[in-house]
């Protein structure tokens, strides 16, 4: 999800609408406080990180003008976070392990109290590949790699400012390189926001190759099982490419509307964020044109969940026994929604070292420790690009160099290979997969520099590349 532009001009224009709905003042306020509540939950409950320094780094930047109005409270007894403006709004995100973090603004969900009795982590299950360092930060001797990672860590002297937290390099399946901010080490778990995206796209590639779902063919969404709705004819390949038609707003670009969007209002004020996005209605005919919304990838985790079982435990056991287990992904937190559905478009934290392995995967083909995950093809498929966004560059749940259009166009420019595609997230969060170096580079970290650090990314790529010639 790109950034929450919630800035007081937002809000006084709000209160010069008679509209409801989306449009109201106080739900707009909402996303706000259901923001930072939620954030700040899973930094300091997930992650372990100081609250503090966490709310300074990555969520003041993006409250900005509101912080006047805005008070929030950490309860580590209750394991809660409450935020407020002060007469409009107030949220509570309440701690609820394995599940992460969850919207229990009224109340805590039913569904969340249950997940209390979960063991927050899965029996151990010897991982299939090798593992791809020891457990110690991998420094490298080589002075270009060096001098890659320091360029990339650098910090600006005036806001925007960069915070790089993790920066690792995987060449031929192992770690090279990688480095770490102060309070950030290797087992830390970081927040992958849209990179997310990608990991909802191999649960469906899961799906697909145990021939249960077939992407071409309508989704499998009750609420639009009648032949006679439009949306019947919407298939998952649409929802994965961000062409489904549905009228749900867009989660990628910002300005002073984007507090009453209705994607951002889903994921940070609704308990149930598929069945908002199931009850929204078509912009446009199903694959003739590309818009960015989280409501496509909510579907998706729907479908996933359904297909798993039908409850957030069972949609998690089959995440990590067919996904994470398999690729050796030790400290995943995969966020569900109030109802029990996984926030797949912009809530798993995970470890940098498991969002490299990650990354392997789709280097791979979907084949790790000499077993296939996803389809024959799927990465492939995956890369390939999606009429309509060449501005940005977008294949199916990544974004891609590959195809015509400004967007591949920039980043092949800076530096980055054509046949590059990424794993990406808001304000900087990376997983760059590069199949004929052999390499994956993974930079997460809230940036709030232009183009989410895209320019330093396209950097470090290159000067990775440079450094590896003829080894």
């Amino acid at each position: 999800m790109k950034r929450l532009a919630l800035t007081a001009a937002a809000f006084a224009a709000a209160f010069l609408l008679t509209g409801c709905g989306h449009l109201s003042p106080g739900r707009a306020a909402l996303v706000s406080t259901g923001y930072v509540s939620h954030q700040l939950c899973s930094a300091v409950f997930v992650a372990g990180r100081d609250p503090v320094r966490y709310y300074r780094d990555a969520i003041a930047p993006i409250v900005g003008p509101l912080a006047f109005a805005m008070s929030h409270t950490v309860d580590r007894e209750r394991a809660e976070v409450r935020a407020t403006v002060v007469g409009l709004a107030e949220s509570r995100a309440v701690y609820r392990p394995p599940f992460g973090c969850v919207n229990a603004t009224g109340g805590v969900p039913a569904s969340s109290a249950a997940a209390a009795s979960v063991p927050a982590t899965a029996p151990a299950v010897a991982a299939l590949p090798a593992d791809i360092a020891g457990p110690a930060p991998v420094e490298t001797a080589d002075p270009a790699l060096q001098a890659a990672l320091d360029h990339v860590f650098e910090e600006t002297m005036q806001p925007p400012h960069r915070n790089t937290e993790a920066v690792i390099v995987v060449f031929k399946d192992r770690i090279i390189a990688e480095r770490y901010a102060s309070d950030v080490g290797v087992d830390t778990p970081l927040t992958g926001w849209s990179a997310t995206k990608s990991v909802t796209n191999a649960l469906i590639g899961i799906l697909v190759r145990q021939g249960r779902l077939d992407v071409n063919a309508p989704a499998p969404i009750a609420a639009w099982a009648d032949p006679r709705d439009p949306r019947h004819e919407i298939t998952i390949d649409q929802l994965l490419r961000m062409t489904s038609g549905l009228d749900m707003g867009q989660s990628l670009n910002a300005d002073l509307s984007t507090a009453f969007d209705p994607s951002a209002q889903m994921i940070f004020v609704e308990s149930d964020t598929a069945a908002v996005a199931e009850r929204a209605s078509l912009g446009h005919a199903p694959g003739t044109a590309w818009n960015y919304t989280n409501a496509n990838t909510q579907l998706l985790s729907r479908i996933v969940r359904e297909f798993a079982g039908g409850s957030a435990e069972a949609t998690r056991a089959f995440a990590q026994r067919e996904l994470f287990d398999k690729l050796g992904m030790r400290h995943v937190t995969l966020e569900f929604d109030a109802a029990g559905t996984p926030i797949g478009a912009s809530h798993m934290w995970a470890p940098a070292r498991d969002w490299a392995r990650f990354g392997l995967l789709f280097l791979h083909d979907g084949v790790v420790g000499g077993q296939r995950i996803l389809p024959e093809g799927w990465a492939d498929y995956s890369a390939s690009p999606t009429a309509g966004s060449e501005t940005y560059g977008y294949g199916a749940g990544f974004w891609t160099n590959r195809g015509e259009g400004s967007g591949a166009r920039y980043r092949i420019l800076g530096g980055m290979p054509a046949d590059a595609f990424i794993a990406r997230g808001s304000h900087g969060q990376y997983v760059v997969i590069i199949p004929s170096e052999d390499l994956v580079i993974v930079r997460l970290g809230p940036a709030w520099t232009p183009r989410d650090d895209m320019a330093a990314v396209n950097r470090l790529t290159h000067e990775v590349i440079q450094a590896l010639k003829g080894r």
